[in-house]
């Protein structure tokens, strides 16, 4: 059964929706904070850019975000409130680097009808008050009291019902809001009230203006010395105040974002629908405003939020295409730009449709998105894990090690490889072709096994092999020297660094510490230890990059890893993991200046521990389980960092990010060794050794979720993948602008499904809009086609009475229209229906078949329908089972009966959902989104015993998820691996207006039963920011009622579990009487479904 569900987020959201800059983190500091709708980002500006600090999510849907300094404060306070009515003030504590909450509380009324056009949430510069515009004619105050606490709040009526927009003037004795409204004749204005804090209501404000351009829709307030506001309209910009009125003409475009420029308020960039982006001037003599100019400065995403953060840098943050960090030149480039993009930051936003595909053919299925919007539109392939792009490969069977060497220290790039099997050692360099061929180093031992081979100090190669350590020149490749092991015992294992220290360890329990000098090895320790080794490091991490102070010694019969310190191999401590598996690799590595000690076992678990340097001590162990097979741990460099790279059954990279280790899976079957290979032809890339395979390939950036940007420059809306022709079809808008108006051009275009370019392209009828897209095949048939379903969207009518079905087929990589077909209304959706073809059109469900004709050409007959819906906008099919998703009666199931060949309604869900997206999970459950940004389970009652109860879709699942779903498909993110019992579980993938990518996954009760538990106490002990509650934020809510979660949890809080310190682990293990080990362990599983 699909009841119980687990939500959670594989790609957080993206759209940036707010944003403001100012010292929050320290009085020094230039902050850049981010809202992403549910999430807040502090951003750091520092000499190389944004640099992120803190990444938080939020309990609710922020609608405002401001920065404010109360008096006597060094920094700044951040006021939010929320969609549901919370607000919060938040302040940095330095000391702990955390968020603390300085005030929270309510603003909600019961009575009152909320704003048409969004919540305001304004400060007065002088921190007198908070003022809010919630609900239509009421204007919420918070006053401050004199400590700059905050008090009770109260309501003043507020005549103007129509409100555009509400602002604070500067400069005025008492605090003063400038109300930009609509009248009842459409007429736009502006007025002026001093709000009165003792009286609880307003009075008359020092000037008003009528009449203004019938698209005004911004205030700008201008600090003093000048005060006054800025009218942003359609075709022109004022600039009022007092005793001063001023405006000028500006070609028609809708203004969306603005930011200040200049504290003293002179100069603002203003960003329009286009994502041009403008730079508007006052010029004031002595204190008084003397006129407006507006210059062009060039193109961005299209902004819904402007920041100017210092000396040019500004950054554009978009909900259509990607957000920017731009720089300003005072002189134009050679396109006549003032805008240089330094740093790009990646949106999906809107997601309007998706495909899941799996386009490599490796069993992991990947994303493919339509984001964006107009201009900034885009395809987005979204893949899990880090993809290796293979540059060469050479068949090698039995490989058993390999390193890269370089042939001297002060080389930029490696020269050879060295390759090692049960009994020889090859060694392989790049030739004048960038080929890989084989070469010799004399002073090697060819004829054995090599353990172990490194660079070391003086221009010296080292080689260890099961008798000897030999040291080789590097410039003549020949043996300067080396060391014997004593006669009847030989090396097991050994480790060197780059440097001139060497470690191994013989039969027998002896550990040998040797160091390098120029053609001179010298032992300096020997120790003999009771059990054998299994594994060693000496990788340097201290403040000395030459030398390691530390040995740490893995033990095959005792289970163990020992650390000692170098020279003199003291003891240090013993580390037993409590289980009865050997280490097979240590290692220590440092992340973000944190010392690592790295433990790789023998049955695929790693162990982690935070190292004190100075004195060896090991704190913070977590585990982790990465495969089934031993793991090999080895460092490797990408884009100036350190990473680790852990070669097993199920390869994984180790990173750190905002000071917390993350793994991410590399998209390759079993890997057995790994070392980097940075050769001129080939560089920062890695050589890998398989089963029988050597390769050598480049690495992804490091992250979770890999992104490919396909722009497209017009708005993508709907595609399908089609795996006979492998191409995906779109539909597509494209905008052009003329002088007089913006005109639309609807496509279908067929991409190659490899390459992503434009193979053909079909031009729709003017006012024709594509609405559906399906690849499929019919009865008879064994051709696939694409069906398109459009609409034609004539400006009078208010809902499109005619529309079209065009069947394409694909012929040497073009689009050839097959038939086509009119309906009665718009094709909202297309779906294949046991060889035929169910459309949703308007209020009707209208299945076709198709049909041969005399003249051997094909064609869609209409065989039966269903009426009764008010828009059928969302169908899914199963079967002969079809469920509709209306535009506001919830959902219902219909049943094709073959015999009768009718379609009629089975049962329905008698709420009032407005739907945005319908999927059925199995036989009996249907899932659910409405417009209040929650989601929903309804299971058909087919062993009820009354007809009346059959008909009824019982609701057995609520959540609200906080986020629009445009979309839901089965699919997964992840390689289904068959030993994993996350490859049992289903799981639907969904995509959203933010730009989230979410799983949801039906899990057994067992498995739900213990996570909900989890879920019970984590909320106990992670509090949400700024107070704000969990219970509360997930309760399923729109404008009949509001009812506690059922049914589903909240992946994102469970998950996060893993990144709690060890103690509050500890805290909740006790709390549900579960190892801390086995909560980890569940908890993990769980994180491989995304």
């Amino acid at each position: 059964m699909s009841i119980w569900n687990y939500v959670v987020t594989a790609h957080k959201p993206t759209n940036v929706t707010h944003s403001c800059v100012g010292n929050f983190t320290n009085p020094h500091d230039i902050n850049l904070i981010i809202a992403k709708c549910t999430r807040i980002e502090i951003h750091i500006l520092a000499p190389q850019g944004l640099q992120p600090m803190l990444d938080v999510p939020i309990y609710g849907r922020i609608a405002t975000l401001e920065l404010f300094r109360p008096h006597g404060e060094t920094q700044d306070y951040l006021f939010i409130s929320t969609e549901r009515y919370k607000f919060c003030v938040l302040q940095w504590d330095t000391e702990s680097g955390e968020l603390i909450t300085r005030a929270m509380g309510d603003v909600s009324d019961r009575i009152g009808r909320p704003t048409d056009n969004g919540q305001i949430g304004i400060i007065d510069p002088d921190c007198r008050l908070i003022g809010l515009h919630l609900y239509d004619g009421l204007f919420k105050v918070i006053p401050f009291d004199n400590k700059g606490q905050l008090k009770e709040a109260f309501n003043i009526r507020l005549e103007e019902l129509q409100v555009l927009d509400i602002k604070f003037l500067y400069g005025c004795a008492k605090p003063t809001i400038a109300v930009l409204y609509q009248d009842n004749k459409d007429a736009r204005h502006v007025k002026t009230y001093e709000v009165l804090l003792k009286e609880k209501d307003f009075s008359e404000g020092p000037w008003q203006q009528n009449n203004l351009d019938n698209g005004a829709g911004l205030l700008i307030p201008v600090p003093m010395p000048l005060g006054g506001v800025i009218i942003i309209g359609e075709q022109t910009i004022v600039y009022c105040s007092a005793s001063v009125f001023k405006a000028i003409p500006i070609r028609q475009s809708i203004t969306k974002a603005y930011g200040r420029v200049d504290a003293d308020g002179s100069r603002y960039l203003l960003s329009d629908h286009a994502g041009l982006l403008h730079l508007l001037v006052i010029t004031h003599e002595k204190e008084r405003v003397t006129g407006l100019k507006v210059e062009l400065l060039g193109e961005t995403s299209a902004a819904s939020t402007i920041s100017y953060l210092d000396n040019g840098c500004v950054y554009v943050g978009s909900s259509y295409g990607d957000s920017q960090l731009i720089k300003l030149h005072l002189q134009p480039d050679n396109r006549g730009q003032y805008v240089e993009i330094l740093q790009r930051f990646v949106n999906l936003g809107p997601i309007v449709d998706f495909c899941v595909v799996d386009l490599e053919r490796q069993g992991q299925g990947q994303v493919v998105t339509c984001s964006g919007a107009f201009k900034d539109g885009s395809l987005r392939i979204v893949r899990n894990g880090i993809g290796i792009n293979e540059q060469a490969s050479a068949e090698l069977p039995g490989i058993k090690g390999i390193w890269s060497l370089r042939s001297s220290t002060v080389d930029m790039f490696d020269t050879f490889l060295v390759v090692s099997f049960v009994s020889e050692t090859r060694i392989l360099a790049m030739n004048s072709e960038d080929e890989l061929e084989e070469t010799e180093i004399e002073g090697f031992v060819s004829d054995a096994q090599s353990l172990f081979c490194q660079d070391a100090i003086h221009d010296q190669l080292v080689q260890v092999t099961a008798s000897s350590v030999r040291l080789v020149s590097a410039a003549s490749r020949k043996l300067l020297t080396d060391w014997r092991v004593p006669t009847g015992f030989s090396i097991i294992v050994a480790t060197a660094n780059a440097t001139q220290q060497v470690f191994l360890a013989t039969g027998g329990g002896n550990l040998v510490y040797l160091e390098i000098g120029e053609g001179s090895l010298t032992e300096v320790k020997h120790l003999e230890i009771e059990f054998d080794v299994s594994c060693l490091d000496i990788n340097p991490i201290g403040d000395n990059s030459m030398r390691s102070e530390l040995a740490v010694v893995g033990l095959w019969r005792d289970y163990s890893v020992r650390i000692y310190s170098l020279p003199n191999l003291e003891f240090i401590t013993t580390l037993h993991f409590g289980e009865n598996v050997p280490p097979r690799s240590v290692l220590l590595c440092r992340f973000e200046g944190i010392a690592y000690l790295l433990c790789g076992l023998g049955d695929g678990h790693l162990f982690n521990f935070i190292l004190n340097m100075s004195t060896g001590e090991l704190s913070d162990r977590k585990k982790i389980s990465l495969g089934t097979k031993a793991i090999t741990l080895r460092t490797f460099r990408s884009k100036n960092t350190t990473h680790v790279f852990a070669a097993s059954d199920r390869p994984t990279v180790i990173y750190s990010s905002n000071r917390k280790l993350l793994y991410s899976n590399v998209n390759l079957k079993e890997v057995n060794h790994m070392c980097p290979f940075n050769s001129l032809s080939f560089p920062d890339s890695l050589a890998i050794a398989k089963e029988d395979l050597l390769t050598i390939g480049s690495i992804d950036d490091i992250q979770k979720l890999h992104i490919r940007a396909v722009p497209l420059g017009e708005h993508a809306r709907r595609i399908c993948h089609q795996e006979q022709s492998r191409t995906f079809a779109i539909c597509s808008v494209k905008y052009s602008q003329t002088n007089i108006e913006e005109t639309e051009t609807h496509f279908v275009r067929l991409l190659d499904d490899q390459t992503f370019e434009v193979l053909s392209s079909y031009q729709l009828d003017t006012y024709e809009n594509g609405c559906s897209i399906l690849s499929c095949s019919f009865t008879d048939d064994n051709n696939s086609y694409y069906c398109v379903g459009t609409a034609y969207v004539l400006p009078e009518e208010n809902e499109p009475n005619k529309g079209r079905i065009l069947v394409f087929s694909v012929e040497d990589a073009k689009l050839q229209l097959v038939t086509e077909k009119e309906t009665k209304g718009s094709v909202y959706n297309l779906n294949a229906f046991n060889g035929k073809l169910l459309a949703g059109i308007n209020q009707k469900i209208q299945l076709y078949k198709w049909v041969l004709r005399d003249d051997g050409s094909r064609e869609l007959q209409s065989e039966c329908g269903h009426h009764g819906h008010i828009l059928a906008l969302y169908v899914q099919s199963r079967g002969d089972f079809i469920v509709v998703g209306d535009l506001m009666k919830s959902i219902s199931l219909l049943i094709y009966k073959h015999e009768e060949g009718a379609i009629e309604e089975r049962a329905r869900d008698y709420n009032a959902n407005w739907m945005t997206a319908v999927e059925i999970l199995d036989d009996d459950i249907y899932l659910g989104a409405e417009n209040n940004f929650n989601l929903f389970t309804v299971r058909k009652n087919s062993d009820a015993a009354t007809d009346e109860e059959r008909g009824k879709l019982e609701v057995v699942g609520e959540y609200h998820l906080g986020e629009f779903v445009n979309l839901f498909r089965h699919g997964s993110l992840v390689m289904r691996l068959p030993d994993s019992e996350s490859s049992q579980i289903p799981t639907v993938i969904f995509g959203t207006v933010n730009g989230v990518i979410g799983v949801i996954a039906s899990l057994p009760q067992e498995q739900y039963q213990f996570l909900e538990k989890l879920q019970i106490n984590l909320v106990k002990v992670i509090k949400g920011v700024g107070g704000l509650s969990h219970e509360q934020w997930r309760s399923f809510s729109n404008e009949r009622k509001t009812v506690d979660a059922k049914n589903f949890l909240d992946g994102d809080l469970i998950e996060s579990f893993l990144d709690l310190s060890r103690n509050r682990m500890e805290e909740i293990a006790t709390a549900m009487a579960v190892p801390v080990e086995e909560l980890c362990k569940r908890v993990e599983e769980m994180t491989r479904l995304h």
